[in-house]
């Protein structure tokens, strides 16, 4: 039987739960009775038979595919035994063979050359990809030993599976585990970890040798240009991306035409493909400065893509200034002064919180918005708050001015969101070795967090000082070692920030978002502060006065149940409520509780059947005294009864009517 998923609620049986339990305790033990032994070799033709089965049973996978199971099958992993992604330098690293490969061991300070074998397909699951690699040597023959290479949750790289971007990989610092099949296999968690090896030749690759003289290494550098172009036609963004770099690794340091262009082109690549920080960096390396008509229009189209970077990246006063800097050059450019017009309404929004909330709505509704789902075009405006240290909590919210009810205490853009009818959207279960809990999770969104941290470095030191169980090992999370593909980043500190972070914009979906600001707020039952959406602007307003220097609290959990509450917010969040309200519900007697929960389930019954005849309000009524009556008087005085909210709600929208 397969989990039932109603909603964003997924339902295990005991006999299911018992079984994912069992199924990952009993893999770690597998790993720990064999840690240190050495490797056996595979045999080929076995390994070659089994990735083809696998790869043909995925394909035969009615709708999406899933791990373990068909479709209705729900995602499930373990969580709880992290390590830290590889963080020396490529050439630093000793080189090793498969031979040398131990059980349950990170074999650190090792690189393994590795490439995908004969025309084995590569089996892509919706946890892990995996397929079948030989050792390469030293002098890059093949012939060596052969086994399998899995990648876990974070194997895409803009859209291609990482082990389909080439053919021959540098696994950096080892790891050889059991896999998620239950089988030996070199694993890869950190995508920084692989490395492709750019091995397919283009018409520039095969010039082969050439004279050192600037004239055949500007010829070559065009024909990576070509190249990039002709891939930058046909949408594969990752291999033009690719030969724009390679064309300016081969120029140097040379200022030139073909740099320019190589710098300008990489820029609108990187803007296509979200990686903000090199777009913006790209574009301002293509300015010439040349005085000239025809190096003018080039230098605009720079600031321009240097400028839509800045914005989209919420840097709207750099923004603006660059927008001016193109319309500057190109004074007749209607696009600089539209820009600069949007810029503007940014900065107002950012300075004063002041949005045109029904534009925005609307915006919402536009085909246009469609590549970017419902996100909405504005600014956070988040002068009102402030992060100080907050007693027994760790870091809060402050007021840095007394609010009025209603008022706007900050409204911020999401810092990554996934919303759950986009192809990003992944919910699984996880199951955590540290506490033996089984949870619901956004991996989608976490995915797309990793994704943006390594494709934008200036926002990986805001992100992960979010609070986490798991630190990591290093500084803010990053490597010095760069790649193609950025730095390093620990996706398992990742993926705790996102368990502890994360908010759902929609209790009845899954979709998923994360705010840096926000996820600051500390939590309590009886809260100063409610949320709101517009897209993924997030609206924090006031439901009480709140005084200058006073902390902001909204409620993580809404649920009446005292025994849910708590359980909830333990599961997810870590830690027990003591507020007024828990304090007092805590101390109601098991009968009590049940007899309330009993009242409470009879009246969301009664609110359900969309009934509001006079009888239905009268007995509305009898349950609003029932389930007032299970409150004690003194203990509950001045504190909200969260049972009894809806129905007198309901009670109140009925008489009207």
């Amino acid at each position: 039987m397969s989990p039932t998923i109603q909603s964003n609620t997924i339902f295990l049986t005991p006999e299911e739960d018992a079984r994912l339990r069992k199924n990952f305790k009993d893999r770690l033990q597998k790993c720990r009775e064999l840690s240190g032994q050495r490797r056996v070799p595979s045999d080929p033709q076995s390994l070659r038979s089994q990735v083809i089965y696998a790869d043909l049973m995925s394909d035969m996978q009615p709708g999406p595919k899933a791990q373990n199971g068909g479709a209705g099958s729900i995602v499930a992993y373990a969580v709880g035994t992290p390590y830290p992604p590889c963080t020396v330098l490529l050439q630093d690293l000793k080189p090793m063979g498969m031979h040398e490969l131990r059980m349950d061991t990170h074999h650190r300070g090792r690189v393994l050359t590795v490439s995908r074998w004969g025309a084995t397909p590569v089996v892509k699951l919706k946890i892990c990809s995996w397929t079948v690699v030989q050792e390469v040597g030293e002098g890059g023959e093949g012939g060596g030993e052969v086994d399998r290479l899995e990648v876990g949750l974070f194997k895409d790289v803009h859209g291609v599976d990482i082990l389909e971007s080439g053919e021959v990989f540098k696994v950096l610092e080892p790891w050889f585990t059991v896999g998620e099949q239950g089988e030996p296999t070199i694993r890869i968690d950190h995508r920084s970890d692989l490395v492709c090896i750019d091995c397919t030749p283009s018409t520039a690759d095969k010039i082969g040798q050439f004279k050192n003289t600037r004239i055949e290494v500007t010829k070559i550098a065009r024909e990576y240009k070509e190249v990039g172009n002709a891939a930058l036609k046909q949408r594969n963004l990752p291999l033009a991306y690719l030969k724009y770099t390679r064309g300016l690794e081969i120029l140097g340091a040379a200022k030139e035409d073909i740099a320019y262009d190589l710098f300008r082109n990489r820029a609108h690549v990187n803007l296509l493909l979200d990686r903000l920080d090199g777009g913006k960096s790209d574009a301002l390396a293509a300015l010439t400065g040349l005085p000239d008509q025809k190096h003018r229009e080039l230098d605009g189209k720079a600031y321009l893509r240097a400028g839509i970077a800045a914005y989209q990246s919420g840097d709207f006063q750099e923004a603006k200034h660059l927008f001016e800097e193109q319309q500057r050059l190109l004074p007749g450019e209607k696009e600089a002064t539209t820009k600069i017009r949007k810029t503007e309404q940014r900065l107002k929004e950012q300075e004063n919180g002041c949005y045109d909330f029904k534009k925005l709505k609307a915006s919402l509704l536009l085909p246009s918005s469609s590549r970017h789902g419902t996100r909405v075009d504005a600014a956070s405006f988040t002068r009102n708050v402030e992060i100080k240290s907050s007693p027994g909590k760790g870091r809060g919210l402050f007021t840095t001015r007394g609010l009025e009810v209603g008022e706007v205490i900050m409204a911020e853009k999401s810092f990554c969101i996934v919303w759950a009818n986009e192809e990003e959207a992944l919910t699984s279960m996880t199951y955590d070795f540290r506490d033996d809990k089984i949870r619901v999770f956004p991996a989608g969104l976490c995915k797309s967090v990793v994704r943006r941290l390594i494709d934008n470095p200036s926002q990986v030191s805001k992100f992960l000082d979010l609070y986490s169980d798991y630190r990591g090992t290093e500084s803010k999370g990053q490597s010095k070692r760069d790649g193609d593909w950025g730095k390093a980043i620990d996706v398992f500190q990742v993926h705790d920030v996102v368990a502890r972070n994360a908010f759902g914009p929609d209790p009845r979906s899954a979709s998923a978002g994360l705010w840096i600001l926000a996820s600051y707020i500390n939590h309590s039952c009886l809260p100063n502060s409610e949320k709101e959406y517009v897209g993924d602007l997030m609206l924090l307003r006031a439901t009480r006065s709140i005084a200058a220097g006073e902390e902001i609290l909204h409620a993580y959990d809404l649920s009446s149940d005292y025994d849910v509450r708590v359980e909830a917010l333990m599961r997810t969040w870590g830690f027990s409520c003591d507020c007024k309200v828990c304090v007092a519900d805590k101390a109601d007697s098991e009968e009590v509780r049940s007899k309330r929960r009993e009242l409470e389930s009879e009246a969301d019954a009664l609110i359900e059947n969309r009934e509001s005849s006079r009888r239905a309000v009268m007995k509305a009524r009898r349950l609003m005294r029932e389930i007032e009556g299970t409150f004690d008087e003194e203990r509950y005085r001045g504190l909200p009864r969260m049972a009894v909210t809806r129905v007198q709600k309901w009670v109140s929208e009925a008489v009207k009517r």
